[in-house]
């Protein structure tokens, strides 16, 4: 449905409305629709009246909605109370679970990132020792001799965080408009949080292995790893 286009709905007495879309704005609660007096004459032939109030609590928590609504329904000119609390609490409990899972996501997914670096650098220092331990011999420095092998997982590990970027971006996209309900609208905009938290995760965790890496390059016994057999 976009502007301009005409949807027909049913009122209370079961019979069919056909109006025109003159706008469309976000409901993050539900659906509604908005007219005003002159349209709602037009759509229903018959004068506005107004039939009901918008009441906001001071106090918006669940009980004290329960006892208000409560105290409403006691007065005999009041025919029915609407309540969106119940249906906050239900998008409140959704969202709580999704940040559990997020979270459990996160820590799983840093464990991975370091015990897959920290393999791949172990092995790639094992397999080369004998070129380390040459250029080591030739005169280059510790931390070019780091470099000269550990650049590659940096560039690696940048191209992992783009790469990331992009498919994550994808996923919450994917999520938010498949996991809510039809009558609930989750925040599309992503927080600058969650581009800059795993920048800084992956961050601390090239730069403590890369580190370890130097620390075992400058202890690493030349001559004998230069005697060792391919």
């Amino acid at each position: 449905t976009k502007t301009g286009d005409k949807i027909t709905l049913q009122d209370s007495g079961g019979k069919d409305r056909t109006m025109r879309v003159d706008g469309i704005c976000e409901m993050y609660l539900g659906h509604f629709v908005f007219m005003s007096p002159s349209a709602y004459r037009t759509v229903f032939h018959q004068d506005f009246s107004p039939n009901a109030h918008l009441v906001t609590f001071k106090d918006s928590s669940a009980d004290n909605t329960r006892r208000q609504a409560a105290s409403f329904m006691r007065i005999d000119g009041i025919q029915g109370v609407v309540q969106n609390t119940t249906l906050m609490s239900q998008i409140d409990t959704v969202v709580r679970s999704l940040n559990i899972i997020m979270q459990v996501l996160i820590i799983v997914a840093t464990l991975l990132a370091l015990v897959i670096l920290y393999n791949l650098t172990n092995l790639n220092v094992e397999e080369r020792i004998r070129e380390l331990s040459t250029i080591k011999v030739l005169g280059f420095y510790d931390r070019e001799v780091t470099m000269y092998i550990y650049r590659e997982t940096i560039l690696l590990s940048a191209i992992g965080v783009l790469a990331g970027y992009g498919f994550g971006a994808w996923l919450h996209h994917y999520i938010i408009t498949t996991v809510p309900p039809d009558d609930v609208l989750f925040d599309p905009s992503i927080s600058w949080v969650a581009f800059v938290v795993p920048l800084i995760m992956i961050t601390v965790i090239t730069a403590g292995l890369g580190w370890m890496v130097n620390n075992k390059l400058k202890h690493v016994d030349m001559l004998e790893a230069l005697k060792s057999v391919d």
